[in-house]
């Protein structure tokens, strides 16, 4: 079985960083991020495989966040930067067990397990 720990969320102006971490205990392939804002639906961040090649993200993010993978493979972080009000949500790692398919990065059903989730809330 495997567990993600999230860790990393605040409060944070307009313009400002802030980098989410999640650990990973035990093994997994393709790891994600997505976020959820209030009355919205779980929106897809960015994604990345376990051997940290080639992230992708979503139009939302990208050139303003960041996916890496650590070292050991047993944790991979979201640096974000230029934030903005509208990246206000809830934050979740998420994680599956075989490597998913590149064309299914953005889909919550193709991820097996997921963080406990951490709030990021960007204020002006």
């Amino acid at each position: 079985q495997v567990q993600l720990v999230e860790s990393g969320g605040g409060s944070v102006q307009v313009g400002g960083s802030l980098t989410l971490s999640c650990r990973i205990y035990g093994n997994a392939r393709t790891r994600a991020w997505f976020r959820q804002a209030p009355g919205k639906e779980r929106e897809w961040v960015g994604a990345i495989n376990s051997d940290g090649a080639g992230a992708d993200y979503s139009d939302a993010v990208k050139g303003r966040f960041t996916i890496s993978q650590g070292n050991n493979r047993n944790a991979f972080s979201l640096e974000m930067s230029s934030l903005k009000p509208e990246d206000t949500a809830m934050y979740y790692c998420a994680a599956a067990d075989q490597i998913v398919p590149f064309f299914s990065w953005s889909a919550a059903s193709a991820f097996d397990y997921w963080g406990q989730g951490t709030q990021v809330t960007v204020s002006s």
